[in-house]
């Protein structure tokens, strides 16, 4: 059992250094950059690395969902991994000596710069650590995510804390530390063998065929567009609130370090939910933990994260009259519903019997697009010449927007809706792996035999794994002499009926 587990821990301890090194960065990128160390400029000016950064990213996420382009990218992915993301670390040095012995230079033109030169490869390790966390359980990527979105959020306070102006370009040598832990889980899973899910067609309705397969497309299809409906609208809130916010150097970094430090307590509160021991053997991260609860842990978790962004817009009249932003509070909630769309995206991709990358590309391109929309909603909004107050009803549409992605667009319901499904697709599985294993069937035939459970042709099969057809009717043939059956139909009948007894 010990020799069992040591890389089971091993694949965690990396996963949480390098996702929170990841997370870490991508918060520095888009929170402590330089748009807030100077005095007012203009509203673009003052936010220009943010949206920079934003709409590179939601661009080189909309390409990741093309197929071709998805191939394209993912090579480079892996050649940035391959030399530790060194160079993203030196160009972004080299911009800092550039912005600090050429201050003439139009802040705009290093905003654009930044935002390619960081907005692409951030966008790449990100659907690489979606590839990676989603080769483990949703059990243990889950806990995962938010360990390693709290270990990033605590870096971030204990540098936004360093007295000193710029003090947050420490945190550029951090791609270092997530393109090592890639490269380290790559080569110690996917290296000796392991090859990733191979990726389904997407059918009209944007969901995959193996998804409907494992738990009905129809579910599924709803599930994923309620989910990327509530990613817009959480971003389109979160932006408008980011638009107030002040670009003073000392108010703002105040104001994010009550945002990392209520983001930790939320990571902490949330992992609660999963026990003692987040990461233990059993541990449902979506399915209810007991018979009289509705929603499982992920789903206390979105509740919790909710809670936490809406009392940030009710309190933020409040607390800005004691000295403190109620946009730190605002910002926090959205980093707790960020993480959780994470694990959902981790989720969809599971569903759909391939790795994450098309899922992250996908949700990752709405949240991003729906914050850059927040961001200008919110400058058009505040600039409004008028006598009442517009940040107090701008802040007060966001929540009302919060508030209705919760109660109408992805809700409980459909959270425990999606339980059924995770449900379905763990049981496929599970009897997928104990046929393979009662008939002793080799790598190629237990990853073909799920294929052909679910009725795929032989010429699909050969399509999805890149082989002639005549090698996949020899495996079938074998799978067949294995399993003791004559015909695709009894297969199917026997994985059936192993799910039955499962």
């Amino acid at each position: 059992m010990a020799s069992s587990l040591l890389p089971r821990v091993r694949q965690a301890r990396l996963a949480i250094a390098g996702f929170g090194c990841n997370q870490a960065f991508l918060f520095a990128m888009l929170y402590l950059g330089s748009y807030n160390e100077a005095a007012e400029r203009g509203f673009l000016v003052d936010r220009a690395d943010l949206l920079c950064v934003l709409l590179v990213m939601a661009g080189t996420f909309a390409l990741m969902t093309r197929d071709g382009a998805r191939q394209k990218l993912m090579r480079a992915a892996d050649g940035l991994v391959r030399c530790l993301a060194a160079p993203l670390v030196g160009a972004l040095f080299l911009l800092v000596a550039v912005r600090a012995l050429m201050p003439g230079v139009p802040w705009l033109a290093l905003a654009v710069i930044e935002g390619v030169v960081a907005g692409i490869p951030l966008a790449l390790l990100l659907c690489l650590w979606g590839r990676v966390l989603g080769e483990v359980s949703i059990d243990q990527s889950v806990p995962e995510v938010f360990i390693g979105s709290a270990l990033g959020a605590a870096v971030c306070f204990f540098v936004a804390a360093i007295p000193l102006s710029g003090a947050y370009v420490i945190l550029y040598v951090l791609p270092l530390g997530s393109a090592w832990a890639l490269r380290a889980l790559s080569e110690g899973e996917l290296g000796a063998g392991k090859a990733p899910k191979p990726e389904a067609v997407e059918g009209e309705c944007g969901v995959s065929e193996v998804a409907g397969d494992a738990a009905g497309s129809a579910e599924a299809s709803k599930l994923s567009g309620r989910i990327l409906a509530g990613t817009i609208v959480y971003g389109v809130a979160t932006g408008a609130v980011e638009a107030l916010a002040t670009s003073a150097a000392g108010a703002a970094y105040a104001s994010l370090s009550v945002t990392f430090v209520l983001f930790v307590l939320y990571c902490v509160a949330a992992l609660q939910l999963y026990g003692g021991r987040p990461l233990s053997l059993g541990v449902r991260a979506v399915l209810p933990t007991g018979a009289d609860q509705d929603v499982g842990p992920l789903g206390g978790a979105y509740r919790l994260a909710i809670l936490l962004m809406v009392g940030g817009f009710v309190a933020v009249p409040l607390l800005e009259s004691v000295g403190v932003s109620g946009v730190s509070v605002v910002l926090a909630g959205y980093l707790g519903v960020f993480s959780v769309l994470v694990s959902l995206f981790l989720i969809m991709g599971r569903i759909a019997g391939r790795d994450a990358v098309r899922s992250f590309a996908r949700g990752f391109a709405a949240l991003f697009c729906g914050e850059i929309f927040g961001v200008l909603i919110g400058g058009i909004v505040g600039a409004i010449p008028g006598t009442f107050d517009v940040s107090a009803a701008l802040v007060a549409l966001a929540g009302v927007a919060v508030m209705y992605a919760f109660l109408f667009l992805f809700t409980d319901r459909d959270m425990a809706a999606l339980s059924v499904v995770v449900a379905q697709t763990d049981r496929f599985e599970e009897a997928c792996e104990l046929i393979a294993r009662t008939a002793k069937l080799s790598k190629r035939e237990a990853e073909i035999l799920p294929m052909a459970l679910r009725g795929r042709t032989a010429e699909r099969i050969a399509s999805e794994f890149f082989i002639s057809k005549n090698t996949v009717d020899t495996h079938l043939r074998r799978i067949y002499a294995k399993c003791g059956v004559h015909t695709r139909q009894e297969l199917i009948d026997l994985g059936e009926k192993t799910e039955a007894e499962l």
